[in-house]
């Protein structure tokens, strides 16, 4: 056929009109079965995650209050007055500042803890799951039965004043403004450790023995062989486990709640949920509360973007 009697025939098609089945790829993908298994996990994440966030943000510009199933109450617009309240309030920047100094110490120690533990854990040869298994049981435990065991250690007459002796601080770790928000970051990251055990332990197996091969033939010792090689090659998982972190981070709430007796001692150890919390329920100011969590939303979403931008997310 030659190019004159092809021209018509090109012509015919419309360059913007695609095949049914090209558009059908398009709006279900390539697998249309796997939307269909994805859809009742899309449901769940619509009416349990995105439907609460769109209604709180509705209440945090609403004059918003609990009233009695079935009552019809007077909720006016408020515009940005729960919002000033909120910024006017010294117990949010304080909530704010305790979750801040929390994040400084949870998810540094969680990353490098996990990461040196997984590439320890990856080396054992024996007994390998007896080991990921210990460090596993205290994530999938209950907080209530562990807080138990924290209670016994770090109370004024717990274990560990009574080894330290003297140098045990006074007032004891919980009870102590400047050492309650430490002392529950290190309980969460010990609980937590596990998990983020196994994240890294997934991501070794991807790191290729030839290149530790041949940073070995070129002369790298074990510490230039891990900062050379396994760090660069769990980046990914990385990116990852700083973005997990922070989120359960900033939504800490039942270790402060149960630990401290509720954010104490004078708010010390007071979270941005536990505040919501308190304002919402115990106060009954759902509109103020809703602020709150906006604002804790718009925290968490910068730092995350903050850290796909410095950890280098984007091109993992």
């Amino acid at each position: 056929m030659t190019a004159v009697e092809a021209a018509p025939r090109r012509a015919a098609t419309k360059p913007d009109e695609a095949p049914p089945s090209r558009r059908r790829r398009r709006w279900l993908g390539e697998h249309p079965l796997g939307l269909l298994f994805s859809t009742p996990y899309l449901v769940f994440v619509g009416l349990i995650f995105a439907y609460p966030v769109v209604f709180a943000v509705w209440m945090s510009f609403q004059d918003y209050f609990f009233a009695a199933p079935g009552a019809e109450v007077d909720r006016p617009f408020v515009g940005f007055d729960n919002y000033i309240a909120v910024i006017e309030d010294p117990a949010v920047w304080r909530s704010f500042g305790n979750v801040g100094i929390f994040l400084l110490i949870n998810v540094p120690l969680t990353v490098g803890l996990s990461l040196l533990l997984a590439t320890a854990l990856d080396k054992v040869v024996h007994a390998r799951t007896f080991f990921r298994v210990s460090y596993y049981v205290p994530y999938v435990t209950a907080s209530v039965a562990i807080v138990a065991v924290w209670l016994f250690l770090f109370t004024s007459n717990g274990l560990v004043n009574q080894i330290l002796g003297p140098l045990a601080p006074d007032p004891s770790w919980l009870v102590n403004s400047g050492l309650a928000m430490p002392t529950i970051a290190l309980f969460v990251t010990w609980k937590g450790l596990g998990f983020y055990i196994l994240l890294y332990l997934a991501a070794l197996q991807n790191v290729g023995k030839e290149l530790y091969e041949a940073a070995s033939v070129d002369g790298a010792g074990a510490v230039r062989r891990f900062f050379s090689v396994t760090v660069p090659g769990v980046r990914p998982a990385t990116v990852l486990v700083l973005l997990l972190a922070t989120i359960t981070g900033a939504n800490l709430f039942t270790e402060p709640y149960l630990l401290t007796g509720g954010g104490g001692p004078n708010g010390a150890s007071t979270s941005p949920v536990l505040l919501i919390y308190q304002k919402g329920i115990e106060q009954g100011n759902p509109d103020v509360a809703s602020a709150i969590g906006v604002i804790l939303i718009v925290f968490v979403l910068v730092i995350a973007w903050l850290q796909r931008r410095f950890a280098g997310g984007e091109e993992s």
